[in-house]
């Protein structure tokens, strides 16, 4: 090893990865020629662009970062910006395994910008924005009035939220239909024969709360059920403080008979309270829940479930963000996933 790279171990890691010049040598074409296949450019035969594009896979070529923003003022990278209590199970794995499939033929590659949502949620993004560390941005736990939106479309950064804002503004967006969820759960459990029904809801603060909430009020007036509250927790409490507070609710003369479930984790919670109370899913209560990794009939048989495809949701997400960052019109660029059926048992 010669002084520079002894003393200088990345430059010497950097000098030792492919580049273009290894793939023109191995293929027998120039680098420009290289270089537009590799960018899908139109006057390139696709036979071609073929050959190129494979050996780059099979040598690991990456484009050199820097030198690319060099030259065109990109980074090629998309930052989700995700909430450190976020779910960390089959939900966030599946956000982002859809977000980089989506991404995966495109020159862009995904990184996760975490925080805290005892911070303040604009901070990670105002730094992405500031530092121009991304040419796009993706958004969870969307808000009616979100600060992060009101501050993205003000400094012109292209971006995507998981969930829909009511705030005036225009943007890309996907989301799952919660006040549909909510009018189709609250209907089955109402064809169950039962009266008395709760709701475990996402934060008040989050804009899926009050779609979700408005389809749970809808149906049960439409089928003039009643309502008994459980206020005393939300999604973004723990597993064990769920569990507790469904034990105390079950537990009541006044207790529901039916409940409905934001998540499929918090099923697990519901389910193991209800149980602690000693009652029986399926029997004295029915429980309805979204799910995501369609795992909750391995728990208890006798559930009502709600598929929600996060994968899906991953690679909307990356196809608005890089349409916003393309320009392209933004009513194309919003999607919204009806549920249409409540699976039983």
């Amino acid at each position: 090893m010669d002084i520079e790279s002894r003393d200088h171990p990345e430059r010497a890691e950097e000098s030792s990865r492919p580049t273009l010049k290894t793939i023109a040598f191995m293929t027998g074409l120039g680098v420009t020629t290289v270089s537009r296949a590799l960018k899908d450019a139109p006057d390139i035969g696709e036979e071609t662009r073929k050959r190129v594009q494979l050996v780059a896979r099979q040598v690991g070529y990456r484009p050199n970062r820097a030198g690319v923003r060099l030259r065109t003022g990109k980074t090629n990278v998309i930052s989700l910006v995700l909430d450190t209590e976020e779910q960390m199970g089959g939900f966030v794995s599946d956000l982002v395994y859809g977000i980089s499939e989506q991404l995966a033929e495109t020159p862009y590659h995904l990184i996760v910008t975490p925080y805290s949502r005892n911070n303040d949620p604009l901070e990670p993004v105002r730094y992405i924005v500031e530092t121009g560390s991304a040419d796009g941005i993706i958004i969870s736990r969307t808000e009616p009035r979100d600060a992060r939106v009101r501050y993205m479309v003000d400094h012109g950064m292209p971006f995507a939220t998981h969930g829909r804002t009511h705030m005036g503004i225009e943007h890309p967006f996907h989301d799952f239909d919660n006040h549909a969820y909510a009018v189709a759960a609250v209907r089955q459990i109402a064809e169950a024969g039962r009266k008395r029904i709760a709701l475990l809801a996402p934060s008040p603060n989050l804009s899926y709360h009050h779609h979700m909430r408005d389809g749970f009020l809808e149906a049960l007036s439409e089928a003039g059920l009643a309502e008994v509250p459980f206020s005393s927790v939300s999604l973004d409490h723990s597993i064990d403080e769920i569990r507790e507070r469904t034990a105390e609710m079950m537990g009541r003369p006044n207790r529901p008979d039916g409940i409905v479930s934001g998540s499929g984790q918090a099923a697990y919670a519901l389910v193991a309270g209800i149980e602690d109370a000693g009652l029986t899913v399926g029997a004295e209560v029915d429980l309805v829940s979204k799910q995501s990794s369609r795992l909750l009939h391995l728990l208890r048989r006798k559930l009502y479930v709600v598929n929600e495809d996060v994968r899906l949701a991953g690679r909307e997400l990356a196809r608005s963000a890089l349409g916003a960052i393309g320009g392209k019109p933004t009513a194309s660029l919003q999607s919204l996933v009806v549920p249409t059926t409540v699976g039983g048992w």
